[in-house]
């Protein structure tokens, strides 16, 4: 049964910086586009980053410069290295993961992943 498990996430001030990780089990990813979404209460889930099997990764210009995620395939498991946090960074995170996507790059809807982890809050103070 596919899981997974993100950590990481908790409260700083703006300008510090979270490491978040997307531990995956029950199935080999290393084929699966990867993403990072988050939300905060009364929106919609937002597309933060993501990543294809061979490391190629697009960005939210909200975050771009800012955050890099990575996977380490061997781990099965995916990151999210967050720097220079701002308030409007707050929200719950989410991984998800679909071996089924074709243009990983495109796929920024939330609709385009059918495996999710239940999230990690962040929380950034001013």
């Amino acid at each position: 049964q596919r899981q997974l498990v993100e950590s990481g996430g908790g409260s700083v001030q703006a300008g510090g910086s979270l490491r978040l990780s997307c531990a995956a089990s029950g199935y080999i990813y290393s084929s699966d586009c990867m993403g990072w979404f988050r939300q905060v209460p009364g929106k919609g889930r937002e597309g933060v980053a993501r990543i294809d099997n061979g490391g190629s990764a697009s960005y939210a210009d909200s975050v771009k410069g800012r955050f890099t995620i990575s996977r380490d395939n061997a781990k099965n498991t995916l990151y999210l290295q967050m720097n220079n946090l701002k308030p409007e960074d707050t929200a719950m995170y989410y991984c998800a993961a679909d071996p089924a996507i074709k243009y990983c790059s495109a796929a920024y809807l939330p609709s385009a992943f059918r495996y999710w982890g239940q999230g990690t809050q962040v929380t950034v103070s001013s």
